[in-house]
């Protein structure tokens, strides 16, 4: 697994918020200064979202494996390098939002986003009025161990924050645009 040569963060806390108009995020640090922005392009084939640092220049893409792939891989890649850095596979079900961060070489399990309330993951999956819900997840590593968390809050648009309390292993560059691409993917 390789690091992303544009980025390094390095807080433990981020905040992620969605534009209200469409599939657009910015990712801030914990003294509020932006860090990353990344969009979901629309009208495409295979689900596609190209992040940029700061300064607006290339940092990597979040690419599906599949056309019209809803709930599948996803490749992260290192927009300089062109290496895939993390492989995010989503496992759909109506009671757990589960996201897995795998290492693209051996496939093995860094870490696993998973939604904390079973009710909250099948109210919001039943019925859009409950998408007004913040949702919450935790962030495990690879052999299940607390990791740290991505809490909703309530807002006029989504707005996530993402504290990681050991990334021990855990690319946190990862983290920050798993939260993005969830919260787009699953329509939060």
């Amino acid at each position: 697994m390789a690091d992303i040569a544009a980025l390094d963060l390095t807080d433990d806390e981020y905040t992620v918020v969605q534009s209200p108009i469409r599939n657009k995020y910015k990712a801030y640090d914990g003294d509020g200064d932006l860090v990353l922005r990344g969009k979901q392009k629309m009208f495409k084939l295979k689900e596609e979202f190209p992040f940029v640092d700061a300064d607006g220049d290339s940092a990597f893409t979040v690419e599906a494996a599949n056309v019209f792939d809803f709930a599948g891989d996803y490749a992260l890649v290192d927009d300089r390098t062109g290496e895939t850095v993390v492989v995010l596979d989503n496992k759909f079900t109506l009671l757990v939002d589960k996201w897995t961060l795998r290492n693209p070489d051996t496939g093995n399990r860094i870490a696993e986003i998973s939604s904390k309330s079973k009710a909250v993951s099948l109210l919001r999956h039943l019925h859009g009025l409950f998408s007004l819900i913040p949702h919450e997840y935790e962030i495990t590593d690879g052999d299940g161990g607390h990791v740290g968390t991505i809490d909703g809050r309530f807002s006029l648009k989504d707005k996530y924050d993402v504290t990681i309390d050991d990334d021990t292993g855990i690319p946190k560059e990862a983290v920050v645009a798993a939260a993005m691409v969830v919260d787009a993917i699953e329509g939060n």
